[in-house]
């Protein structure tokens, strides 16, 4: 069964309901029936619907699959132009013959232009309204005519309060998208859960599988925002040949079988794996798909949230394309605090739970995700907008409540112990003129030697091991000056504290890391500049008493407020506080090489990034909810930091045990100072000094940093 069968009942009986609500829409568009003020608003975003309608028509027709490169192009200038920033944007010729830019500047999706031309009362949740509608051309690219009419109805709800003459306010708009989310969660959420593990929803992997990809329109059969860099990547491995395209894929696959033979897994109880993966790639995605069907597993692929009810405010998942408008997605990325309650909350649950029991068949069997990131986007701090959707206290409180149970539930179908992931990053052009040469060395840096790195890895390992407590220092500017408590262990012979990480779930190799112990993991942990989850911070300083953050702060704003609030939103994820989830040293340094040779330091991913100096995660532990599984470094020994003081609260009460984040924050090298182990009987042994390697048999490593 594919994707369009799946939908086709829902479509037949919503179809009627469909052409009623478009004629309302057709009329909204033609000549609107509103206040002066609002007309405009209403007509720009009736065209919009409308033209996403005409998609929907062209599908149902099958002439999406047959255009030229121009009509492509065309049309997805047209989606997309209005939340384009001005210097992506284009001049265009109104009715008045007079020439406007469309541009996100004024644009109602915007949420500072929609409140001055709107009004306090009224630009807030038109915006979020119009925003709202803009995963009509998702929808219309698949076909799914009945999420089109629920969106479409809701919009003409609003539209005809607006054509009351007794006039509306904004208390009455807000009720209203509230119950529509409210109402239709149940259909958003089962949605969600089964596109992530069905792999009969097969829009995608169709176009992976079927498209002819020396034919670059496929790209445009997605409906996602293409830009050069999604043209150029596919043009790039086009020309390719097969064999390097198989060593990719292999490299990938590779890591997510390994990844399931060292935690000990049982990889032949699995039938699905989901791959992310950004549009462009699809030649090393369909060689991928025919890998894992050789493992016994179907691939299931999703598209990345396209409504607030699937908005994770950070990152990209499932298949997608580089953003149009990053400031766009940064403003939106709190829209769901339109509707959130603990009545919503408690609804969403329950209906997740319901979702999952429906297609707990499906769960059982999903292994996990395979994810290809990329990397060399130009670096974007946003705009803080006083006018863009923010969360009051009570609703970070209630954030935090739903993440903890979602998570729980979730684990509840698809264990923690019983899955496992791989992931791996590309560049994309955006990268700069050397884009090829970053690919290649990309390439190189993720099939580096694992054995030689293993063995290196091991000889820190041994001089770790043997820490009651590990002190980091920084240099220069940087101001780290933080102990960390690392597990004592009771047989030194048979256990280890830290996992040889080598290029397996996580790839590139170079790392080994530990869960701290919190009691005494104390001081301050500081990057002059780093990103994080896309974010620049710039001077981030956050301390830690016990392991858990006692204080932090940036200096990205003139406003202490506006420092602590950024990140508080994204970094602590609306938690008072996190704990130190992971400690780990970074071996790469031909990664750092590499960074430092393109002058591509801040466009690196953090799957990269951490490889490249002493790195410390904030959140969950990697082992999170899977800490009872027995896993073994390569040397037979068992990995036992596993846990730390929060998540063993699980025993008693699992609500209190995670915090269903985990964000990495890397030291680069030439801001480390030192790392030393500091010994039960006071000596101490010092593992990096002056950013270099000095435990013996680790020379190598420091080849890169002395070219």
């Amino acid at each position: 069964m594919s994707y369009r069968k799946v939908y086709e009942m829902e479509n037949e009986q919503a179809a009627q309901r469909y052409e009623l609500v478009l004629e309302r829409v057709r009329q909204a568009a033609a000549q609107p029936e509103t206040q002066e003020r609002y007309a405009d608003y209403f007509q720009r975003t009736a065209k919009f619907i409308l033209l996403t309608a005409d998609v929907l028509d062209m599908e149902q027709k099958g002439e999406l699959d047959h255009r030229s490169m121009e009509e492509c192009e065309q049309l997805n200038r047209c989606l997309y132009e209005d939340i384009l920033p001005r210097s992506k944007s284009r001049r265009q010729t109104d009715e008045t013959n007079k020439a406007r830019q469309v541009c996100y500047e004024t644009s109602y999706a915007n949420p500072a232009y929609a409140e001055e031309m709107l009004g306090e009362a009224f630009g807030g949740p038109l915006c979020f309204l119009y925003a709202e509608c803009r995963a009509l051309i998702a929808y219309a690219f698949e076909g799914r005519l009945a999420d089109m009419t629920i969106l479409l109805e809701l919009f003409v709800e609003i539209y005809t309060c607006f054509c009351d003459s007794s006039g509306t306010d904004g208390e009455e708009i807000r009720r209203i998208l509230y119950w529509h989310f409210h109402d239709y969660s149940e259909i958003l959420v089962t949605q969600s859960v089964r596109e992530g593990i069905d792999p009969q929803l097969d829009f995608f992997t169709s176009i992976v599988q079927n498209a002819d990809l020396t034919d670059f329109t496929y790209l445009y059969r997605y409906g996602e925002y293409i830009s050069e860099n999604e043209r150029k990547t596919a043009q790039y491995l086009a020309q390719l040949p097969e064999e390097r395209i198989q060593a990719m894929a292999d490299t990938f696959t590779e890591g997510y079988r390994i990844g399931f033979e060292v935690t000990n897994k049982d990889l032949s109880k699995k039938k699905t794996v989901s791959i992310h993966y950004a549009i462009g790639f699809e030649r090393v995605v369909r060689a991928a798909i025919q890998n894992f069907a050789k493992l016994g597993l179907s691939t299931v692929i999703f598209r990345d949230a396209v409504s607030s009810m699937g908005n994770r405010g950070h990152g990209k998942r499932g298949c997608y394309s580089v953003a149009a408008n990053r400031q766009f997605d940064y403003d939106h990325r709190n829209d769901n605090a339109w509707y959130l309650d603990k009545a919503f909350v408690e609804r969403r649950l329950e209906v997740l739970r319901e979702a999952y029991e429906q297609y707990k068949d499906l769960a059982a069997v999903y292994g996990g995700p395979a994810v290809q990131e990329v990397f060399g986007e130009e670096p974007f701090a946003p705009v803080q907008k006083k006018e863009a959707a923010h969360y009051d206290e009570k609703q970070q409180k209630l954030l935090v409540y739903y993440a903890n149970q979602s998570g729980q539930i979730t684990n509840r179908y698809i264990k923690g112990e019983e899955r496992s992931f791989t992931i791996i990053a590309y560049p994309i052009p955006e990268i700069g003129s050397d884009y090829e040469q970053i690919f290649a060395e990309t390439v190189r840096l993720n099939t580096l030697d694992y054995m030689l790195y293993r063995n290196m890895q091991q000889r820190l390992i041994q001089v770790l091991d043997q820490a009651e407590r590990v002190h980091i220092t920084g240099k220069g500017k940087n101001e780290t000056d933080l102990y960390v408590s690392i597990w004592q262990l009771e047989r030194p012979d048979e256990q280890t504290a830290f996992e040889n990480c080598v290029a397996d779930v996580n790839i590139p190799v170079g790392e080994v890391f530990t869960s701290p112990v919190l009691k005494g993991t104390t001081g301050v942990l500081h990057v002059t500049g780093v990103y994080l989850n896309e974010l620049y911070y710039k001077d981030l300083k956050l301390i830690f008493t016990d392991g858990m953050i006692t204080g932090y702060t940036c200096a990205n704003f003139t406003d202490e407020a506006e420092n602590r609030r950024y990140i508080h939103e994204n970094v602590l994820m609306q938690h008072e506080t996190l704990p130190m989830g992971e400690f780990a040293i970074g071996t790469n340094t031909t990664a750092y090489r590499m960074a430092r040779d393109y002058h591509i330091a801040d466009k690196l991913p953090i799957l990269i990034a951490e490889k490249t100096g002493p790195h410390f995660a904030v959140g969950d532990t990697c082992y999170s909810h899977a800490e009872d599984t027995k896993v073994y470094n390569p040397d037979g020994k068992e990995i036992m930091a596993k846990d730390n003081e929060r998540t063993l609260v699980r025993k008693e009460d699992v609500s209190k045990a995670y915090f269903n984040c985990h964000t990495d924050i890397t030291i680069p090298y030439d801001e480390l100072d030192a790392i030393t182990a500091h010994l039960p009987d006071g000596s101490t042994i010092e593992v990096i000094r002056d950013g270099k390697f000095v435990v013996p048999g680790t020379e190598e490593l420091n080849v890169p940093l002395e070219m």
